[in-house]
Parts: structure tokens; sequence; C-alpha cells
């Protein structure tokens, strides 16, 4: 799930929050963010079953936790094209999974 925030301050800054990231993908999406100039604002890992279990780091066990990463940059290109790449890459792994239990 993505969610698109924009924030006028002193100069002009958009956040793109990508929620429940798969563990798998993180670092890719990590190195993509910072190639494409972007900065990582937050990243957590919240608990599924409690609301108020959140942490800024990543837990001993994972296991029933959602990653959420914000993103931020002074382009909405940037944003855009990495939603895209995360979109294609999510994609085509569902794909190849379907084709395998085939």
């Amino acid at each position: 799930m993505l969610i698109e925030k924009r924030c006028l301050q002193n100069d002009e800054c958009v956040f793109m929050e990508f929620r429940d990231v798969n563990k798998d993908y993180l670092e890719w999406l990590e190195d993509l963010a910072l190639e494409y100039h972007c900065k990582i604002e937050k990243k957590e890992w919240r608990s599924k079953y409690n609301n108020y279990v959140v942490y800024d780091y990543e837990p001993f066990c994972s296991d029933g936790f959602e990653i959420s990463l914000t993103l931020s940059s002074k382009s909405v290109c940037f944003l855009n094209f990495i939603r895209y790449l995360y979109e294609i890459k999510v994609q085509t792994i569902n794909y190849l999974n379907n084709c395998i239990a085939i």
C-alpha cells in the first residue's frame, strides 16, 4: 500500500510512504531511494497485532510486524519512478511465484 503526502515548508518536499514492505525487498528499496536522490525519513516496524508497538529498528523476531518506509524528495518524479519500479518488481515476483505453483 502506498500513501503520498505533500509538505510545503521553506522548500517544497514530497513524502511517499510504503506500507507493508516485504522484508526481502527492503534493502533493494533503500538502495533504490538513495540512487534516485531520495531521503529515507522514517523506517518503522509496526506490530500487526498491537497498534501501540512500533519500533524504529528491526526487532529480534520480525515475524508479526509490517515494515513502513517513508521517503522524501524535492521532485515528485523521483518518487513516482521508485513507486513504479517497486510495483513492477512485486508484480513480477508474484507472477513468477504463480508460474512455479502451476
